[in-house]
C-alpha cells in the first residue's frame, strides 16, 4: 500500500497580488483629500496699530554694530568693548532718543554669542 503525501500540493505564491494595496492607497488618498481642507485653522489675530504714523528715520540716526566670528564688536567701525558698549547706547539714548540700532552678527557667530550682546 502507497501512501501519498500532499507536500506536493502546497506550492508557494511566487506572485503577490497588489490589488488590494493600491485599492487601500486609493481609499487612504481621496480620504485625505477629502479632509485635509477642513483642517485648515486659522487664528484671528488683532494687531495693534499706533495713532500716530511713523516718521522715517534718516541715516544720521541709525548706529550699525557689528560682531565678528572672533566676537570682535565695533560700532560703527570702531572697535569697541563689550564692557563699554552698554555706557556708550545710554550716551547715545540721551544725546538723541530716536536713535535707531542696527546689529549685523558674522554668518558664522553662535547664536549664543549674539543673544549676550542684546542683552
Amino acid at each position: 500500500m502507497k501512501r501519498y503525501s500532499n507536500r506536493s500540493n502546497f506550492s508557494t505564491l511566487s506572485e503577490i497580488n497588489v490589488t488590494p494595496l493600491l485599492d487601500l492607497a486609493f481609499v487612504l488618498l481621496i480620504i485625505f483629500m477629502i479632509t485635509t481642507p477642513l483642517l485648515e485653522n486659522s487664528v484671528n489675530l488683532v494687531i495693534p496699530s499706533s495713532s500716530a504714523a511713523n516718521a522715517p528715520i534718516s541715516k544720521t540716526q541709525v548706529q550699525t554694530i557689528s560682531i565678528d566670528r572672533d566676537e570682535t564688536i565695533r560700532m560703527n567701525n570702531e572697535i569697541v568693548d563689550a564692557d563699554s558698549l552698554p555706557a556708550r547706547l545710554l550716551e547715545l539714548k540721551r544725546a538723541n532718543p530716536d536713535v535707531a540700532i542696527v546689529i549685523r552678527p558674522d554668518r558664522e557667530l553662535p547664536v549664543q554669542k549674539l543673544v549676550t550682546l542684546m542683552d
